[in-house]
């Protein structure tokens, strides 16, 4: 079948990259030129056309709603004996953030964000973080699906936007938004110092009542030339500011004591190649540590230590064991410690000397709410005497609970709204090396376990990053159309350890897309699908896993579907931002080797022609991380490359970015076409079902 793709020109242009000469023809696609928006619309227009072909998109998007209402919600953040939560209304394009004595109590409004935004551009929350006395709140408000947001302040009692807000553009909310000076006076934050394109950033200290000119850039010794993520840690008292460091794997670079006015940072644990993530306890940093233990232990480093760098010097209050130590909760005097038990969550409770004083009666097994990366999980804001969290497992969606120290059972604050009518069970592949690759099914009950199935694999493994046995809207409505969904555990996430994540990590990224090709061969094997009916999806670096699947190994699939994706790794070497993330993880650009070690990862570069699944590539056009103009390029390519009858669809949609900050109407419509594409693809017509009751 011919597709009537736009007309696609090339051009002569090649890229010296360290003295290999790389050739570009897709360079112009790179441009926000009218001609490339005018090319980018036309391909969403067709992908449209072809994909909801002979299909009902809104019976398509009913089902994406439906499964939608069983997303993870926004916890709430306490201070001064309340609690601070965004509701948005069932008619609303924007949040409120609402005020209560309890976590979901019925409050009041503190702020309406449509009035940040337009009808056009609606206001998104990034982030909220109430004062620690609770008269002011900041939030983090963005309006084109960027990430991109600035700091707006509000007066809890009268819900009056306050002047005197810093102008400072916060790149995202990875470094967790503002963290406020225990005396409520004022907040560091971690902001751009120029264009977003030019990703420079700083650490801000900003004092209420003062002008944003005042706001001052704190000299935090992070190193020279460092472009990672830092947020800063104060202590509940007061005294001391932790600088943590590092994105994914984070570090207490810096510390300051604020009890003694003029006092410097000073360094603090600089020399580490692992992760130390904590909180200040007293006079130490108590933390979740990798170093010299690949599955984590907690440890407790004197906060004045005179050589923190020596782990000699460090306590260790909970040993390596058999779990993998995740992350640590202040509550009260407690300790909540996070872990993965086969990629299932655990959580006990320890006290300050490390002794184990219980542990939490999760709902089932499952996984509980955490953010993408490390560092943000260290923005806790104020301390609360009660551990609240969302909880949810691959079959059941969010409910939110609250745990007491000392008791037994959980108190639900909101229950599960959706059940999937599915079974889950566990295998796992070996790979080319030998080692196990574990992975979760999710079958519909009404399915024949007998017969070959339609698939889709969800996968990462990338950054440490762990994938979570969890619930997923978009995933739960492919299910509930009739597909069986294979969640994979590749190596480069974060779900096994450290030793996990290096395994595919720098030199070793390969061994994520054999771990990949591992788990598809091993389920068609085992007859749980077959080549043509086995779809393929992962988004972000995950879009860059699909590109190299479609690529080099086309005969697995009968869909690949990269969402936001990553796609040419050397012409993100040109963009700051990524040049960043691929100098810290996949390689150095200015070695000629691994410039060649790149192209044989470069999905864009991989394409040659030949016979390709269908492909539907979906993007977001203020995406400020995986810009969308590698979809563009890639999509070009494949398109021109194509030997076969399946299509090659790329859809570009406007007001959205890279996922978190993307409008809920956008991101409807894009799960809506994303999951069509599978029905249509995959042959679930006639499947759709909608949730029952939980």
């Amino acid at each position: 079948m011919t597709f009537p793709y736009p007309p696609t020109r090339t051009v002569e242009v090649f890229e010296d990259v360290a003295g290999v000469r790389v050739p570009d023809p897709y360079r112009w696609l790179e441009q926000e030129t009218h001609e490339v928006r005018r090319w980018q619309r036309r391909q969403a227009e067709l992908a449209t056309a072809v994909i909801h072909d002979g299909q009902d998109p809104g019976a398509v998007r009913d089902l994406i709603r439906a499964y939608d209402s069983g997303s993870r919600p926004a916890l709430p953040r306490f201070a001064a004996g309340r609690w601070f939560r965004a509701v948005t209304p069932p008619d609303g394009v924007a949040p409120m953030v609402v005020v209560a004595d309890q976590p979901f109590g019925d409050g009041r409004p503190v702020i309406d964000l449509a009035e940040f935004g337009s009808e056009e551009s609606p206001a998104f929350l990034s982030w909220l973080a109430p004062a620690p006395d609770g008269r002011v709140l900041a939030v983090g408000v963005c309006v084109d699906g960027s990430e991109h947001n600035t700091v707006r302040l509000v007066e809890v009692a009268s819900g009056r936007v306050l002047d005197g807000a810093p102008t400072q553009v916060l790149h995202s909310a990875w470094a967790g938004g503002v963290s406020w000076l225990p005396d409520s006076s004022g907040f560091y934050f971690f902001a751009l110092t120029g264009s977003p394109q030019e990703f420079r950033q700083e650490v801000f200290l900003h004092r209420l009542g003062t002008s944003p000119g005042d706001t001052t850039v704190e000299p935090i010794p992070v190193g020279e030339g460092s472009r990672e993520y830092t947020l800063v840690q104060i202590s509940p008292d007061g005294r001391w500011a932790v600088a943590s460091h590092r994105v994914g794997s984070p570090i207490p670079v810096a510390v300051r004591d604020l009890s003694e006015p003029g006092t410097a940072w000073r360094p603090f644990v600089t020399d580490c190649p692992g992760t130390i993530a904590g909180h200040i306890v007293g006079d130490r940093y108590i933390a979740v540590t990798d170093v010299a233990a690949p599955r984590g232990r907690v440890v407790a480093i004197p906060l004045d230590a005179a050589n923190p760098n020596d782990p000699a010097g460090w306590t260790e209050l909970v040993p390596e064991g058999d779990t993998v130590l995740r992350s640590l909760c202040p509550v009260g005097e407690h300790l909540y410690l996070g872990e993965f038990d086969q990629t299932f969550a655990r959580v006990r409770i320890i006290d300050r000397a490390g002794a184990v004083t219980g542990e939490v009666p999760l709902p089932g097994r499952g996984a509980l709410a955490a953010p993408f990366f490390a560092l943000t999980a260290l923005a806790v804001g104020a301390p609360a005497d009660d551990f609240v969290f969302a909880f949810s497992t691959l079959t059941s969606s969010w409910g939110v609970y609250r745990h007491r120290p000392g008791e037994t059972q959980l108190e639900t604050l909101s229950a599960p709204t959706v059940t999937l009518d599915a079974e889950l069970e566990a295998g796992w592949a070996v790979a080319p090396d030998g080692v196990a690759v574990p992975y979760h099914v999710v079958r519909p009950s009404c399915g024949d376990p007998t017969r070959a199935a339609p698939t889709l694999i969800s996968a990462y493994g990338a950054a440490n990053v762990p994938l979570l046995p969890q619930y997923q809207p978009d995933m739960a409505a492919f299910v509930a159309a009739g597909g069986v969904l294979v969640q994979a555990y590749l190596r480069g996430g974060g779900e096994f350890g450290r030793d996990w994540y290096q395994a595919a990590h720098r030199e070793r990224r390969h061994v994520r897309d054999a771990d990949l090709v591992a788990v598809a061969e091993h389920l068609i094997a085992k007859g749980l699908t077959t080549a043509d009916r086995l779809a393929l999806t992962g988004g972000s670096d995950g879009g860059l896993m699909c590109g190299v699947a479609v690529t080099t190994r086309p005969d697995l699939w009968r869909a690949v579907l990269p969402r936001e994706p990553l796609l040419d790794l050397i012409g993100g070497i040109r963009d700051p931002y990524l040049d960043f993330v691929i100098r810290k993880a996949w390689a150095d650009p200015d070695d000629p080797a691994e410039v060649r070690r790149l192209l044989r990862l470069s999905p864009y570069q991989l394409v040659s022609p030949g016979v390709f699944p269908a492909v539907y590539i979906q993007a977001g056009a203020t995406d400020p991380r995986c810009r969308p103009w590698h979809a563009r390029k890639f999509a070009a390519r494949m398109q021109a490359a194509q030997e076969g009858e399946e299509p090659i669809l790329l859809h570009v949609f406007d007001n959205a970015g890279h996922g978190a900050a993307t409008p809920h109407d956008v991101a409807v419509a894009q799960d809506t076409e994303w999951l069509a594409f599978l029905i249509r693809t995959l042959g679930l017509r006639g499947c759709l079902s909608r949730p029952g009751p939980t």
